[in-house]
């Protein structure tokens, strides 16, 4: 096994311990999860810090969730297509916010979070959010002649409503089903419909 495969096998078998035991996990637990002896941790890690920063990357990395993005049937009604992507945008955020979570309890995000300017943001934020917004654009592309605007602005909409509809905390969050339809249809309900 090369050094990166290496280092990705134990980034997958530790992120699981970190969303649960945060920046408590031990390197031995990590070690016995991934199969591996401790001492291999730290022939690709340069210590524990290193470990727990790539395991925010990996979180981050938007790879996965532009995959599935892009599996999503563009036969099917607009409706549907984003359901389907707002279940996968949300699972995303949702792996971020457990990562990060797990690790800003213990006090240990900034010291592994790798830092860009006064912002404090990861260097590659726009960058993971430009390609899973580029595959959202795409849902939109197949009834570009009924929109309002183009696919790539509403893209970016649905993608900040996904992100703030996110937020830890909120009393009474919205459905996916509920999302898409205020995305779609507005907030103001047609005469005669239910509330």
């Amino acid at each position: 096994m090369d050094p990166d495969q290496r280092r990705a096998m134990i980034v997958a078998a530790a992120l699981p311990l970190v969303v649960e035991y945060g920046a408590s996990v031990t390197t031995a637990k990590i070690a016995r999860a991934a199969g591996i002896g401790e001492g291999t941790i730290f022939r690709v890690f340069e210590d524990k810090d290193a470990l727990l920063a790539a395991c925010m990357a990996e979180a981050v990395r938007p790879d996965d969730t532009v995959a599935h993005l892009e599996s999503i049937a563009l036969d099917q009604p607009l409706a549907d297509r984003l359901a389907e992507a707002a279940d996968v945008v949300r699972g995303h955020m949702a792996r971020i916010g457990a990562v990060a979570g797990a690790l800003a309890a213990a006090g240990r995000l900034e010291r592994v979070a790798p830092k860009s300017g006064k912002d404090g943001r990861l260097p590659d934020r726009e960058a993971s959010l430009a390609r899973p917004r580029a595959a959202l654009a795409a849902l939109f592309e197949p009834d570009r002649d009924s929109l309002r605007v183009t696919p790539e602005r509403l893209a970016d909409a649905f993608q900040l409503t996904l992100m703030s509809a996110g937020r830890l905390g909120a009393p009474d969050p919205l459905t996916t089903e509920e999302l898409v339809d205020l995305f779609l249809h507005g907030a103001l309900a047609a005469p005669g419909d239910a509330r």
